[in-house]
């Protein structure tokens, strides 16, 4: 049975707390009611602050994304992708037979982490010392040089400690580390002294023949241009063209999947000369011996193709080691076979005979009286020994190499002085004196012929002799290989083509010939030129090889000290052409300023040319005269 529900009691509210008496209304002010802001002026003025927002963001990515477009996406481009050179490889020389005489060869930088050493991290105190103490040997350097490289800045991570080190050196410093971390456990608690060392690799140019031919060759510098000689000249052909590789980059490392664009380099190409190395290396080695023997200042041996031009070699005296820029002599760099200018003496009377015939002056057979002086312009001329009057032929004065011959002979070349200086000058210029030999060798000297109206008076009897004019040594052998030549110029030559990257060889051009004088004269030069060598009083007779026909000049002129430009000393030289009666080499020496012995021309570059000669006949397997020599009358 449910009991009845009983009614609810109130419930008593709270007492509403003491506050502030309600307000009463102000008399004669009727009470108004309460009334709740609109929201729509703050939604406008949010909405509005919004829309101006969106509308700059808008403007900006339209700036972006349209109208700036190309220039952003170049700027990131400039950070995004990487340019790397790729070294074109530099073509090879080599001599007319195929043989090296420079070439490119793999080459590595080697490197340090000099951070790597420090007493800090390694716990070793005195590591930099230990660590070029085992790199010296390996390296050629003092253990002093390389420790101060290594603790010249000890917080860096990157230091150069050799450049243009061969492969075989690496190797060597790779097997060093290889025994010093199997040493290193125990002994230095797993610390190995050598973990900082790399290698970056980079080409090297090597000379396989040390100083052979390097006054020719040059060298090339630290940028790996050509820094002199024929690497200087045939630089553009050597180098190439470098090639380029781009690729994509995120924190300084290649994207695997990112563009990648790559251009190939263009190797060089190679260059064949006309040198016959073994040829070089006799000539070169001739004059060195030479040059010591008698405590001269320098020489040089040119030796040319009678027929063709090319220069079979060109030694010069002393030399140096392209391979080994830092210990070379920098007055022995050049090549001054080219680059000397210098009076030629008499073997320049080859040429004012050369006149006296073409102009059918005289003959070889003409008679010429020589006294002991000559009287002329404001001197009185000798010889080089003195003598009583000799009754010569033409012939004879140039065999016995007669000052007062050759301007007697030379008067006759016009009926005034100056027509007669006029004929010569014509006759000089032809056969290339005081112009560039067309070689194009950088530092070269065309030498020096005043013009004949500006000749001074005594230079109007000295120059037919050979003072009062300069040549360089080519230019002595060239004229001499005209004469050879049956009176045809050849231009020089060293090039005798190359090869390009698709391995086709193409020759050089055909140098100019340029007619000098008649075949008729050159033959007449030629027999006279063999009675210097061939007859008993001829001043050559130490330039005779066995078997063949020698024509040939000596040569010793007053020399002018660079230094002072006043003459001191003397030129010895001596020229020539073999087999006489088939022309096929020319050879010419000089020794400048020779101190100990002799200084004939005759007796000191006599033998020099003997030497040399008889080897280049044998490597080119010329074979001997098949006639006896004219023998022109000397005396009459």
């Amino acid at each position: 049975m449910t009991a009845p529900r009983q009614p609810r009691r109130p419930v008593p509210r709270p007492a509403r707390p003491a506050g502030r008496p309600a307000a009463r209304p102000r008399p004669g002010v009727a009470a108004q009611p309460l009334r709740l802001g609109s929201p729509k002026p703050r939604l406008r003025l949010i909405g509005f602050a919004l829309t101006l927002v969106l509308l700059a963001f808008t403007v900006r990515l339209l700036q972006v994304q349209a109208v700036d477009a190309s220039a952003y996406a170049a700027r990131a481009n400039v950070n995004r992708y990487i340019p790397v050179t790729l070294a074109a490889e530099r073509g090879t020389i080599t001599d007319r037979n195929g043989v090296d005489l420079a070439t490119t060869v793999d080459a590595y930088d080697i490197t340090a982490a000099p951070d790597l050493l420090t007493p800090e991290r390694i716990k070793i105190p005195d590591a930099p010392r230990r660590a070029a103490g085992l790199l010296a040997p390996v390296l050629g350097e003092s253990a002093e040089a390389i420790e101060a490289k290594l603790t010249a800045n000890p917080k860096s991570k990157y230091v150069v400690l050799a450049r243009q080190q061969t492969p075989q050196v690496w190797n060597r410093i790779r097997e060093l580390k290889k025994r010093e971390a199997a040493r290193t456990p125990t002994g230095r608690g797993g610390v190995n002294l050598l973990t900082g060392l790399n290698r970056e690799a980079h080409s090297k140019r090597v000379y396989p023949n040390g100083d052979l031919a390097a006054g020719l060759l040059g060298f090339v510098n630290a940028d790996g241009r050509g820094g002199g000689g024929l690497e200087a000249q045939l630089n553009a052909e050597l180098a190439g063209k470098d090639g380029k590789r781009v690729y994509a980059q995120s924190g300084g490392r290649q994207v695997p999947t990112g563009d990648l664009k790559e251009q190939a380099a263009v190797p060089g190409s190679d260059i064949e000369l006309t040198i016959d190395r073994d040829i070089q290396w006799a000539a070169q080695n001739a004059v060195a011996e030479q040059v010591r023997a008698s405590a001269a200042d320098r020489g040089y041996v040119v030796v040319q193709d009678s027929r063709t031009g090319e220069i079979l070699a060109m030694a010069n005296a002393p030399g140096y080691n392209p391979n080994d820029l830092a210990h070379a002599d920098r007055a022995a760099m050049g090549n001054a076979a080219v680059q000397d200018a210098y009076e030629p003496g008499s073997v320049s009377k080859v040429m004012t005979m050369a006149a006296v015939l073409e102009e059918g002056a005289a003959t070889p057979g003409t008679h010429v009286e020589v006294p002991n002086r000559l009287p002329r312009a404001d001197r009185s001329f000798a010889d080089d020994i003195d003598h009583g009057i000799w009754h010569l032929t033409l012939n004879g004065v140039l065999a016995k190499s007669s000052n007062i011959g050759t301007i007697l002979a030379s008067e006759q070349l016009g009926r005034t002085r100056e027509q007669a200086n006029q004929v010569l000058h014509s006759y000089l210029s032809r056969f290339g004196i005081g112009k560039p030999t067309g070689l194009g060798f950088p530092g070269e000297t065309p030498g020096i012929l005043a013009p004949w109206q500006k000749w001074e008076q005594s230079q109007s009897y000295t120059i037919p002799f050979g003072q009062g004019l300069s040549l360089n040594a080519l230019q002595a052998a060239s004229v001499y290989s005209t004469i050879a030549g049956g009176g045809e110029r050849v231009r020089p030559t060293l090039v005798r083509g190359s090869k390009g990257p698709d391995g086709r060889f193409t020759p050089a051009a055909a140098p100019p010939r340029t007619r000098v004088i008649s075949e008729r004269t050159a033959k007449q030069l030629s027999a006279m030129l063999e009675s210097v060598v061939d007859d008993r009083d001829g001043t050559g007779t130490k330039a005779k090889i066995p078997g063949y026909r020698v024509a040939g000049k000596t040569g010793t002129s007053n020399r002018v000290d660079p230094r002072t430009g006043r003459y001191h000393g003397y030129t010895a030289s001596f020229a020539g052409f073999a087999p006489a009666d088939q022309p096929r080499i020319t050879v010419y020496c000089a020794i400048q300023n020779p101190t100990r012995g002799s200084y004939f021309g005759g007796q000191i570059c006599g033998p020099v040319f003997q030497q040399v000669m008889s080897f280049a006949l044998k490597t080119l397997q010329v074979p001997p005269s098949g006639s006896p020599p004219p023998r022109l009358p000397v005396e009459y």
